[in-house]
């Protein structure tokens, strides 16, 4: 299997975590060329389910077989694989670079994982409320509110909320309670998806609703963005700043579709 495969950044150039900078970044190193056929999904040796290139397996940039726990994961790395055409774009395959990511670093310490998203979870978006105008206020209120009702009733984590942004202590009981949750999630496709869909929200409850299928992921994406689309409201909306929330959106959607591809919730 050709390197620039099992390392998409080889592929694309230097890595960020922008998603429209590294675009950028891959399209000053030409992309390598679609070298193969049929693309296909078969269980591997090792267990799980491989990623086959005219017959031979996709590897990580660890040089790890690419096997993911479900078929139906595998599938979705296999169709960003097969809808390449003339060239192979790593920058729009978000499944592949999560599932790399998974077997390669997760895997090998997903404590280290289920700890940083507690760390979100204790400067969650969702706690801090703007303080004017009115009309946002209530719109934060109206949108948010019912998913930290959700996490006092559903989880038992009963968090603070503040207004402005000056830091704010969470208890420690809510903590506890929401890393119970957080810790009952062992596979690691499943644990990289829901950080990544962390990362790109700002906020782990947010996320943990769209993993427990309290809200669906384009209702949580359209939930992480109600600052920004009342600033772009009152004065227009920046074309580069829509473009990378595009980009961050197909990360987003991809993570939440392999959540729910690996994951027993």
């Amino acid at each position: 299997m050709r390197d620039i495969l099992n390392d998409p950044e080889k592929a694309g150039g230097p890595s960020d975590p922008d998603p429209v900078r590294r675009a950028q970044n891959q399209m000053k190193t030409p992309l390598p060329k679609r070298f193969y056929q049929a693309v296909t999904v078969a269980e591997a040796e090792g267990g799980g389910y491989g990623i086959y290139l005219d017959g031979k397996p996709v590897r990580t940039p660890g040089r790890r077989i690419l096997a993911l726990p479900t078929a139906a994961a595998a599938q979705i790395v296999a169709n960003e694989f097969a809808r390449q055409v003339d060239v192979i774009d790593p920058s729009r395959m978000p499944a592949t670079r999560l599932a790399n990511t998974a077997i390669d670093g997760v895997a090998d310490d997903p404590q280290a994982v289920a700890e940083d998203l507690l760390r979100f979870a204790a400067s969650d978006m969702l706690f801090y409320r703007a303080e004017a105008p009115e009309a946002l206020v209530k719109r934060q209120a109206e949108r948010w509110d019912p998913l930290i009702d959700w996490a006092s009733s559903s989880l038992g984590a009963h968090f603070i909320l503040a207004e402005g942004v000056m830091p704010v202590s969470q208890p420690r009981e809510a903590l506890a309670a929401f890393g119970v949750h957080v810790g009952a999630i062992r596979e690691a496709v499943a644990l990289a998806a829901l950080h990544t869909m962390t990362t790109l929200t700002g906020s782990a409850i947010l996320a943990l609703a769209i993993a427990k299928g309290e809200i669906g992921a384009r209702e949580g994406w359209e939930l992480a963005h109600i600052d920004e689309d009342w600033t772009n409201e009152q004065w227009g909306e920046d074309a580069e700043a829509k473009a990378r929330r595009n980009s961050r959106e197909e990360e987003m959607m991809a993570a939440a579709a392999m959540f729910a591809a690996t994951s027993s919730f």
